[in-house]
């Protein structure tokens, strides 16, 4: 029976790999923001999915967390093929709402909250940290630094290129002097929701991933 479920985890997680990378394909076509601004955008979702890829027999972690990483990454193909204030099911969203500007980042950066799941299954399965209010701690601060270490690089890009169209496209204000004070408070809301909501399904999802190992 645990080869059988393993098998389908296996499936599963196969299935997610080749539907990212066609989302991933689909992107390179013409993109909006030109090659440039793409490889900025879907960078760091190329290399995180190498890594999982590379690391996926010796540290398979649970498919909640592959789920999300999948998830993130298509988030980011996605921005980075339209460039975020472009995505049009957010500028439908804005007309209809009447809206000042596209929320496709806003809601990225609300998603980007979910990584606390993977922050925390790496977390219980290579450190001595327990489930408690010392793990939700770490797990949530470790969210917020990452938020704010890719701000630094957003800004810190604007000023190398001196505030060209690309770095324009890829810093995403859409005229708000307070984005990324935006975009760290809806990471950290979405940091909390996904631990209040998806905690207990991770923690029976690791207990039978480690009985499936055993």
């Amino acid at each position: 029976m645990d080869y059988v479920k393993k098998g389908k985890s296996n499936t599963i997680n196969i299935f997610l790999l080749l539907f990212v990378t066609a989302v991933f394909i689909w992107s390179m076509i013409k993109p909006i923001g030109g090659y440039g601004l793409l490889a900025i955008e879907a960078g760091p979702a190329v290399v995180g999915l190498l890594i999982v890829v590379v690391t996926y027999k010796r540290f398979r972690l649970t498919t909640l967390s592959y789920i999300i990483i999948a998830v993130l990454a298509i988030m980011m193909f996605i921005g980075g093929h339209y460039t975020y204030s472009r995505v049009p099911l957010f500028n439908w969203i804005k007309d209809a709402f009447d809206f000042n500007r596209n929320h496709y980042d806003r809601f990225g950066h609300l998603l980007k909250g979910l990584s606390v799941i993977v922050i925390r299954e790496i977390l219980l399965r290579t450190t001595p940290l327990m489930k408690g209010p010392w793990l939700i701690t770490i797990i949530i601060s470790i969210s917020l630094a990452i938020s704010a270490l890719y701000e630094i690089i957003e800004w810190l890009f604007f000023l190398i290129t001196k505030g060209g169209k690309e770095s324009r496209n890829f810093l995403g204000t859409q005229g708000s002097m307070w984005d990324a004070q935006w975009d760290m408070t809806l990471t950290l809301i979405g940091s909390v929701l996904a631990l209040l909501f998806l905690s207990k399904l991770h923690n029976r999802l690791l207990k039978k991933e480690q009985n499936i190992n055993n």
